[in-house]
């Protein structure tokens, strides 16, 4: 210690930095490096982002078929791709399954992931960590493995769904066909799609309930709360952001759910299970209406972000009442 002095006054006082000159300024101590390291990133976003969309919109308003994807040479129509569209009752029929689709997913992920997370964080350390990890693992199952499983499950005369409840005494369910009853093929890929973003919601939500601090919740029980009143009063509002955050963002990825339709049922039987980003597919693949379905794509692009924009503004609205 007594060097650490020493060699302290040796050095002298610390000094000022002598003040500029009038007229100069410091040299900037950032200059265009940083942009240059994130420019790749950028770039990469750019391409495979913003460029794909802007070929989309304007696919969408040409009239743009099989000869003109060989030959080039595309016409541009102006908004009548979306007058051909919007004036098809499939497709309204379409946009409502969506939509039922899309808040049954969202209620139940949202629902199962609360319950998961409060149970999560009231368990014991290895309790715990065992049930993170199965979270875990299942969330990093690729999704056409996970489709395949659960085609598996429920197939008509292998799957395990039928051989137990037959086994049980529900003898209508031997080699019950499941993909062929709209309303079965329907609830199946609901279960999917819950199953398979359940562990996301789950750890996001278990993560935010640690950083309520406990003195909160032993303030609460002094004073007679119950503990559905000491959620509502005092873990909701804590986590209500991240809560949000899970929110909007498995709205928009209920809404493009594709892979794990197209891979089970392709939207059938009939259009049991046909949701917008299927249905825009279809309508491009089945007869090489690309424009069409550029159409629908950006039809589900303003749905989507018309969703989310109602859902913020009533939530900034109810956050500045509460001011």
């Amino acid at each position: 210690m007594r060097g650490v002095k020493e060699r302290a006054a040796s050095t002298g006082p610390l000094t000022p930095l002598a003040p500029l000159p009038p007229g100069r300024a410091r040299p900037a101590r950032r200059g265009l490096w940083p942009y240059v390291l994130i420019a790749p990133a950028v770039a990469g976003m750019v391409y495979l982002l913003v460029y794909p969309l802007l070929r989309a919109v304007l696919i969408s308003l040409q009239d743009f078929g099989l000869r003109q994807l060989i030959m080039g040479e595309a016409e541009f129509v102006g908004l009548r791709n979306y007058e051909t569209l919007l004036g098809d009752p499939r497709f309204w029929e379409v946009v409502r399954r969506t939509f039922v689709f899309m808040v049954l997913c969202v209620v139940l992920i949202l629902v199962i992931s609360t319950l998961v997370a409060v149970m999560v964080e009231r368990l014991g350390r290895f309790g715990r960590t065992a049930v993170l990890s199965a979270l875990v693992l299942a969330w990093a199952m690729p999704v056409v493995a996970a489709t395949t499983v659960f085609q598996w499950l429920f197939h008509s005369e292998f799957g395990i769904v039928n051989w137990l409840l037959t086994g049980i005494g529900f003898e209508s369910f031997d080699r019950y066909p499941w993909f062929a009853n709209g309303p079965a093929a329907f609830a199946i890929l609901v279960t999917l799609i819950v199953w398979q973003s359940v562990p996301f919601a789950a750890v996001t939500l278990y993560s935010a309930l640690t950083t309520v601090p406990a003195e909160l919740y032993e303030s609460a029980r002094l004073d007679g709360a119950t503990d559905r009143k000491i959620f509502t009063a005092i873990t909701f509002p804590m986590i209500r952001p991240i809560f949000m955050l899970v929110l909007s963002l498995e709205v928009i990825w209920t809404f493009k759910a594709f892979v794990q339709i197209w891979v089970m049922t392709r939207g059938g039987p009939g259009d049991a299970t046909t949701i917008l980003p299927v249905y825009a597919v279809q309508t491009a693949l089945s007869s090489q209406r690309y424009d069409l379905g550029s159409a629908a794509s950006m039809v589900t692009v303003v749905l989507m972000s018309g969703v989310l924009v109602l859902y913020f503004r009533q939530m900034f609205k109810q956050e500045d009442e509460l001011k």
